[in-house]
């Protein structure tokens, strides 16, 4: 790890265009269209430039022939990469016209952050904001005091991220317990391998508590890429401010709805609609006329703000708010009325006025922390409990809906039950793990009005499962738009699974070309513990052993024997001890490169499921990384198997 270095471009502002992750990808394009001597033709580039992402559909190669004839009429002319990666920019210049998009943002989506080369400007109104949340919620910590406060007019943040304890710890603040602490390297001087092992860690981590980070890699960390960092940080606050915003955590949101119907409704908005829908109750309670639909330009006049904060905070109640003709008064007003409750300030005057939807949503999410005035109906809250799933339910449906969410598909889901009813959003994973599967021109995309039409997407999809050998018998499409928990759950085990085998099987030179099977898996991690000369061995994913973490330990250390501190692991006897030992086990994965979802009570209670994808995980990776000193894997580890790879494994089906 330590001796990757990325895709290098000399010209520091064209490098600053792109993330290692396009770099990496339109460096691979470029090689495809070059000749010996490692230059392409400028005849060459039109069929490779319009099967790009951000050309795609846009523009032809015949389009793409043209504009470059503008500027060279010799088809022969030779070019080098740099120059390649000025005629894509270019080209996707004229592609974002093209389409009329011709205003571009100029601040990341809060939670669906899509990185792209032609949104790099930051806003120092969010920078400033986020450096305010990172000095108040991480000064007490041990190895950051000698760090903060960071100044946030210059570049301190960017300049302390490249280590990349804060982000970790960060997230730790989001969502405590993702990250065993004692996994961080915090030394004073971090060589480069130990600075890549926390960018990694912090990654594999935020995609594990539902942030977006296809298109960054360590390597953009280690820049400390100020658009990239800025955007990433603002998931994660957002992922801690919204935290409270469902009924789980709150159960007084029922308040919010009418009936049991309204309830699964609830169930499944994303947490800032919630937050939108608990704004709007509280101001028609307050008599206010209008609807507040989103986070920015209908709160630029303040005068929802003003009636939200008198409604919930009547003790503080001023009629001077309203009464103010200029909205950066009154915004001035707003922010002195909320810090009477303790609220932060996440927002400037200027940042209401200017209705910046990011800043606008912290503020909201504040208010709601320190005073929701929501009521406590016995009633209402009993049945909002009844309708939680049990424990083994929930953390399924968190791993396959932080799986899915990590694939980088076009949809980002916030409830996996209600997400994939309509069929779409299992469509486009499928097209991502088996491209070329989907007919798109049979599939209707949401929002469906016709309730058939989903029906014909699930039934794509069953269809589409049965040719890659899942077992879905007496399984139809509409036990997917009728949300039949076990089914969904069922098919999304099967559709993981197959996408961990066809990794494995890829790596071809390693399996000598034959398929992949469970019990292949279980053979290689019993024999490279084995090989490092440790003694614990495991009958089956299922084996009881397994709970005290130690086998993962010994397997993630013969892979790589510098990753783990066997001076923190515990003996695992008690249960504690096995949770501290399972925690550890998952943020060394994770801080190797692995990229997987469960949880501590996954070991622990010896899930089979989750121990697999844990130890397919950390195959992959060994098999991957060690290149150098090919690690095939032996004939007679190929289990012989009447079972399809991508079957269930221990007669588990999905009609069971």
């Amino acid at each position: 790890m330590s001796g990757f270095v990325g895709v290098v471009v000399s010209d520091q502002w064209l490098h600053s265009q792109f993330t290692q992750v396009e770099l990496r990808g339109l460096h691979a394009n470029f090689v495809s269209a070059s000749n010996e001597s490692g230059k392409a033709t400028l005849g060459n580039l039109p069929p490779v430039m319009c099967k790009l992402k951000a050309l795609k559909d846009i523009l032809s190669a015949d389009d793409i022939s043209r504009i470059l004839s503008e500027s060279a009429t010799d088809a022969t002319e030779e070019i080098d990469f740099e120059s390649f990666l000025r005629l894509y920019l270019d080209l996707q210049g004229r592609a974002t016209a093209k389409l009329g998009n011709t205003k571009l943002k100029t601040s990341s989506s809060f939670l669906k952050a899509r990185t792209t080369t032609i949104r790099h400007n930051i806003s120092e109104s969010e920078k400033a904001s986020y450096v305010a949340h990172i000095n108040s919620f991480l000064r007490e910590d041990k190895f950051l005091k000698d760090f903060l406060p960071i100044d946030p007019s210059g570049n301190a943040l960017f300049e302390l991220v490249k280590g990349g304890v804060v982000l970790c710890k960060l997230i730790n603040v989001a969502v405590p317990g993702t990250i065993d602490e004692r996994a961080i390297n915090t030394k004073k001087v971090l060589n480069p391998w130990e600075t890549n092992e926390n960018h990694t860690l912090c990654l594999n981590s935020a995609k594990a508590i539902g942030c977006t980070v296809v298109n960054i890699g360590t390597q953009d960390l280690v820049e400390a890429r100020p658009h990239l960092v800025v955007g990433l940080i603002s998931q994660i606050i957002k992922i801690q401010l919204l935290a409270d915003l469902n009924l789980k955590k709150t159960p007084q949101l029922v308040e919010l709805v009418e009936d049991s119907k309204d309830v699964e409704e609830l169930l499944g908005l994303a947490p800032e609609k919630v937050l939108l829908k608990w704004m709007n109750f509280h101001l028609k309670k307050a008599g206010y006329k209008k609807q507040v639909n989103n986070f920015s330009s209908d709160l630029k006049d303040g005068e929802a703000y003003a009636h939200l904060l008198n409604a919930l905070a009547p003790e503080h109640g001023t009629t001077n708010t309203l009464d103010t003709k200029d909205p950066t008064e009154r915004a001035n007003l707003i922010i002195e009325q909320a810090e009477k409750l303790d609220c932060k300030r996440y927002v400037t005057p200027q940042d209401i006025v200017e209705g910046s939807p990011n800043l606008n949503l912290a503020f909201v999410a504040q208010i709601f922390q320190h005073r929701n005035g929501l009521s406590v109906d016995t009633k209402k809250i009993s049945f909002a409990e009844m309708m939680e799933d049990d424990a083994q339910t929930s953390r399924e449906e968190r791993c396959f809906r932080l799986w899915i969410n990590s694939l980088g598909t076009d949809t980002y889901i916030n409830n996996l039950f209600d997400s994939v009813r309509t069929g779409w959003v299992l469509l486009e994973v499928l097209d991502k793990i088996a491209p070329g599967s989907v007919n798109w021109k049979q599939a209707t995309k949401p929002p469906i009005k016709m309730p058939f039409r989903k029906v014909e997407n699930c039934n794509q999809v069953i269809r589409i499962g049965k040719e890659l050998n899942f077992s879905l018998v007496n399984v139809a499409g509409n036990d997917i738009v009728q949300g039949n928990k076990k089914l969904i759950l069922a098919f999304l085990w099967q559709l993981m699974r197959f996408t961990m085998l066809q990794l494995l099987k890829n790596l071809r030179f390693h399996a000598q070309g034959k398929e992949i099977t469970d019990a292949d898996i279980l053979n290689w991690a019993n024999k490279k513990v084995k090989s490092a000369g440790r003694k614990s061995q495991i009958d089956s994913f299922k084996d009881k052993s397994l709970s005290n973490g130690m086998f993962f330990l010994e397997l993630l250390s013969a892979v790589e024997p510098r990753v783990v501190n066997w001076s923190v692991v515990t003996k695992g006897e008690t249960d504690e001890d096995k949770k501290l030992n399972a925690t550890y086990t998952i943020s060394v994965a994770r801080k190797l490169g692995c990229s997987i979802f469960l949880l501590p009570e996954d070991i622990i209670e010896v899930n089979q499921k989750m121990i697999l994808t844990l130890t397919a995980s950390i195959m992959y990776w060994s098999l991957q990384h060690k290149a150098d000193t090919p690690e095939t894997i032996p004939e007679e580890d190929i289990a012989a198997s009447d079972e399809s790879p991508a079957a269930p494994s221990d007669g588990e089906n999905a009609s069971s």
